[in-house]
């Protein structure tokens, strides 16, 4: 396995976790614009956030078979992905979505996106940033504790630090919010992208609606060594 798809690992982990708490009372509520770029840039209720990353999860699979959209139909994943079992749905296309990127080996391999041809590793940055920046959010607008971990905040803060210009020439990323020298990582990486650390969670945590064991959802069965790649 890559290293990107390590860290893909480990976000995946993140937003699995966040979505867990999110319950039916709370599909209505607004979640501030994630990204400044045009087309995500207004508020979108958690059950639209919620439907968009089971789409964004169903495609990976296929992305990173190799195929195209055409060849797999581009309407293949227009339906209604979560269904009357949410969360139960959105764990098991997780989990397709973690074992493809546990099989990736070849770091020079081709991704057809629907923009056009991308070097993996670069389709796996992508979805990387949104993870971690969607679950950040979420928590953050629902009075939670951030769930991006240290392991998780260095490896984004190392990984898209040096093309830190594009993320914000995109409105990904917005302009950096100083932090202390030897912060941890995680207000590092938070910094980098504009935002600032959960102090505390303002809320006490809920019951998670996935069910019990399920907060691994990001670590494909019978992988338990993928935390190893991070740090390659």
């Amino acid at each position: 396995m890559i290293r990107e798809a390590a860290v893909f690992l480990l976000a995946d982990q993140a937003a699995m976790q966040v979505f867990g708490y999110v319950r039916e009372e709370h599909w209505g509520i607004e979640l501030p614009p994630v990204f400044d770029m045009p087309g995500a840039d207004l508020p979108a209720p958690l059950r639209r956030v919620l439907a968009h990353l089971a789409y964004d999860e169903a495609w990976i699979p296929d992305m990173l078979a190799g195929r195209t959209m055409d060849e797999v139909g581009r309407d293949r994943f227009d339906d209604d992905l979560l269904g009357t079992d949410p969360h139960g749905n959105l764990r098991r296309i997780a989990a397709r979505a973690c074992d493809a990127a546990y099989q990736v080996t070849d770091v020079n391999a081709i991704v057809h996106c629907s923009f056009g041809d991308v070097p993996v590793g670069d389709y796996f940055w992508q979805l990387n940033v949104a993870r971690s920046l969607t679950a950040h959010d979420v928590a953050a607008h629902l009075g939670l504790a951030s769930p991006l971990s240290e392991e998780l905040s260095r490896a984004m803060w190392e990984g898209t630090t040096p093309s830190v210009e594009m993320w914000r020439s995109f409105g990904i990323y917005r302009e950096p919010v100083p932090v202390p020298e030897h912060a941890p990582w995680q207000e590092r990486f938070l910094g980098l992208t504009g935002r600032q650390r959960i102090v505390a969670a303002t809320r006490p945590r809920p019951e998670p609606s996935f069910p019990a064991g399920s907060s691994q959802v990001g670590v494909p069965a019978g992988h338990s060594d993928f935390q190893s790649c991070v740090n390659l």
